[in-house]
């Protein structure tokens, strides 16, 4: 287990650990804790939940890239009644801190959600998916625009008792603005970024490999953009807790979000191939902030301190000398 030293917190939601699972890549939860115990990660995030079930988009929703994936899977899943019903207990009842993952078509459906969600045992804090299509607003994700965010965030706020974490979508003219916007409206903390739209085409049918045409990507050829996203919004908003996510596949990879301004970072794509990567992660972080005689809260945003700053160092505690414990009361 972690120590106290890699402890965080994602608004009023306190964590033993920073490394969490990131939406969509854990399934309901069952098929990943075959491979590691959910309950040593810092929490698990939901695959995004609607009002109604889904099937998806139809095959092929999957295709690897040279560094990385491309899905459009169409936010396949049960239902916010199937959830409640099935995964939601499952979870609580193994003891994992569970972050629900939201997605709607529309404000309001957004607001609805929250709602059922309210008082519900488990539930540990909500992400809210903006990088929706918005039904009302010919299919554009809500995430493209400051006040379609905010108000998907506002509904959400109103309606539950929870931190809510907003999840922003790279492909914007200004991260930072659609951030800002998002905090105005009450999201207690931030998860960047979700995945940046990509395509693929087969050169042997000579047409889009993904049957949806385009698709989200994700894997190490997304990690300096999320990077750079993080950076660029803990320099914004110092005090906002951000969850990065992005290509993260070892402890170093999370301590370069750390040092960016991330407060927690969630796996992702790396789960496919090693479903066990979240707890491998967290050594390897754990080993990396040892090796640097740093604690988890000062290595947050520490790429932002001055040159030459040298941050408090975490020393190993000296022997107490023989003399002086016989002195002890």
């Amino acid at each position: 287990m972690s120590s106290d030293r890699m402890r965080t917190r994602l608004g009023d939601l306190e964590l033993p650990n920073p490394v969490l699972t990131a939406s969509g890549c854990g399934g309901s939860g069952r098929e990943l804790a075959q491979f590691t115990d959910l309950t040593r990660l810092g929490a698990f995030v939901t695959t995004s939940v609607m009002a109604q079930p889904r099937a998806g988009r139809p095959t092929p929703r999957m295709a690897e890239t040279p560094a990385g994936l491309l899905t459009a899977m169409g936010l396949p899943g049960p239902g916010i009644d199937g959830f409640l019903e099935r995964d939601l207990p499952w979870l609580t009842e193994q003891g994992v801190r569970t972050i629900v993952s939201l997605a709607g078509n529309s404000v309001e459906e957004f607001g609805e959600l929250a709602r059922r969600l309210r008082g519900v045992p488990g539930v540990a804090a909500i992400e809210v998916n903006v990088a929706c299509p918005n039904v009302e607003d010919r299919g554009r994700m809500f995430a493209w625009h400051p006040r379609a965010s905010a108000a998907v965030v506002r509904a959400v706020r109103a309606n539950s008792r929870v931190p809510v974490i907003a999840k922003l979508a790279p492909d914007v003219t200004d991260i930072v603005t659609i951030a800002l916007a998002c905090v105005d409206a009450g999201a207690d903390a931030l998860t960047l970024i979700n995945t940046m739209v990509g395509m693929a085409i087969d050169t042997g049918t000579l047409r889009p490999t993904l049957a949806g045409v385009s698709g989200g990507l994700s894997g190490p050829a997304v990690r300096p953009v999320a990077v750079r996203c993080v950076y660029q919004v803990h320099a914004a908003l110092p005090s906002t807790p951000i969850v990065g996510v992005g290509g993260v596949a070892t402890g170093l990879d999370a301590l370069e979000f750390v040092l960016a301004g991330a407060s927690a970072v969630a796996v992702g794509t790396t789960l496919f191939h090693d479903p066990s990567a979240g707890t491998r992660i967290l050594r390897e972080l754990e080993d990396a902030l040892a090796a640097r005689r740093l604690t988890l809260a000062d290595a947050v945003g520490l790429a932002h301190k001055p040159a030459g700053y040298v941050p408090p160092q975490v020393r190993p505690e000296e022997p107490v000398p023989a003399e002086t414990k016989e002195k002890l009361p």
